[in-house]
């Protein structure tokens, strides 16, 4: 799991630095004193879990929290404060615990520890199962990109490449109804957490550019209102 931390107070940064680098299975990405500097890691790296003090100078835990869970970015948070005004708002964002400061090692570590049994469950149940003439083909639902459907077949772009599946969109749809995936067009399934662009096509409707593929897909303008709306 990848951890990122954040918290104003270098003694209690140092805290839980030093907690969470005790736990088995547990990578720290980084570890700041400062929201923005979180911020920016954020866009610029990838990670599970963001530990983020609340109340902070310039930008806040809360702020992050908010930007996270308004961006249907894929992190979970946790936060660990001294101020227990948020707790009900903080639980609006889905946030995965709320501890409070002075906090024990154990508590910390019962949190997280708990946070990796939920992502194993998740993960057995995040899969798909596609159907290939006599074969049954099991793919991560998370590695994939977007879904085409072309004349008579289906194209699952993955991270890993293209699966083909004679399985229509609709069939799909309904295996797909994480936040994550949206029907973009009649002919397209898109995961957002992949989208880099989207560029003007014709009046109503636009090129999707995808992170690590060439492959394009389609989006109407209305899908394209509703993202900038709810997602992004």
């Amino acid at each position: 799991m990848k951890i990122g931390i954040v918290d104003d107070s270098q003694i209690d940064l140092d805290k839980i630095h030093g907690i969470i680098s005790s736990v088995e299975g547990v990578d720290i990405i980084f570890s700041t004193t400062s929201a923005e500097e979180a911020y920016e890691q954020i866009k610029k790296q990838s990670i599970d879990l963001l530990i983020a003090d609340i109340e902070m100078p310039h930008l806040s835990g809360y702020e992050l929290a908010d930007i996270i869970h308004s961006h249907a970015l894929n992190i979970t948070v946790v936060f660990v404060t001294a101020n227990s005004g948020y707790a009900v708002h903080a639980f609006e964002l889905q946030v995965h615990d709320y501890i409070m400061k002075p906090y024990s090692r154990e508590r910390l570590i019962q949190s997280i520890e708990r946070l990796m049994e939920k992502n194993k469950k998740s993960e057995i149940t995040g899969r798909l199962y596609l159907k290939k003439k006599n074969n049954i083909h099991i793919v991560q639902k998370k590695d994939i990109i977007f879904i085409e459907r072309s004349g008579r077949s289906t194209t699952i772009h993955t991270k890993t490449g293209p699966i083909i599946t004679y399985q229509t969109l609709n069939e799909l749809e309904g295996e797909l109804r994480e936040r994550d995936f949206l029907r973009s067009h009649r002919s397209f399934i898109i995961n957002i957490h992949f989208v880099t662009n989207f560029s003007l096509y014709a009046k109503n409707s636009y090129i999707v550019s995808f992170e690590g593929i060439d492959e394009k897909a389609m989006i109407t303008k209305e899908n394209v209102d509703f993202l900038q709306k709810h997602y992004f």
